[in-house]
């Protein structure tokens, strides 16, 4: 469990503060093949495992939106905000993959808060830098700016 940030105040106290980690998370061949299903996107890289050992990268690689979709299971464990009736995920800004997933990798995510804006009383738009790790790749595999709004 994560740190506990009370409501807008304490978000707009935290601005450019990272806030730390998540645990490690291993991606396994079939989370790959559910997002694939779920999505569509069946590219060879993905899902044909024999196939990817001649491709680019040696093996299978995760979708990049399944790395960037694994924000909102991973964000809980480095912090949650109390103290607000409810948070919508408002979108995202500069998105980016850097370095691939390999299936059977393990990946964390680091939280970083950028920005808040107070958009009407009791109301804040909030920026995150999310980005994921792959355990021992020298560049992050995922940054990206995620914005929540969050209502007290």
């Amino acid at each position: 469990m994560g740190r506990t940030i009370n409501g807008i105040a304490e978000l707009k106290d935290l601005v450019g503060q990272h806030l730390g980690y998540s645990d490690w998370l291993e991606i396994t061949q079939e989370r790959v093949n559910q997002f694939a299903d779920a999505t569509g996107d069946h590219q060879w890289i993905h899902v044909d495992p024999e196939r990817a050992k001649d491709g680019p990268f040696g093996g299978p690689i995760a979708h990049g939106y399944l790395t960037l979709s694994l924000g909102p299971m991973l964000a809980p464990q480095v912090s949650t905000v109390s103290g607000v009736k409810m948070a919508v995920n408002y979108g995202c800004g500069k998105v980016r993959f850097p370095s691939p997933v390999p299936v059977g990798s393990k990946l964390r995510l680091g939280v970083e808060i950028v920005e808040v804006e107070v958009i009407a009383a009791g109301q804040a738009q909030v920026t995150y830098r999310y980005t994921f790790e792959v355990d021992g790749a020298p560049k992050p595999s995922c940054v990206a700016e995620t914005i929540v709004r969050f209502f007290e």
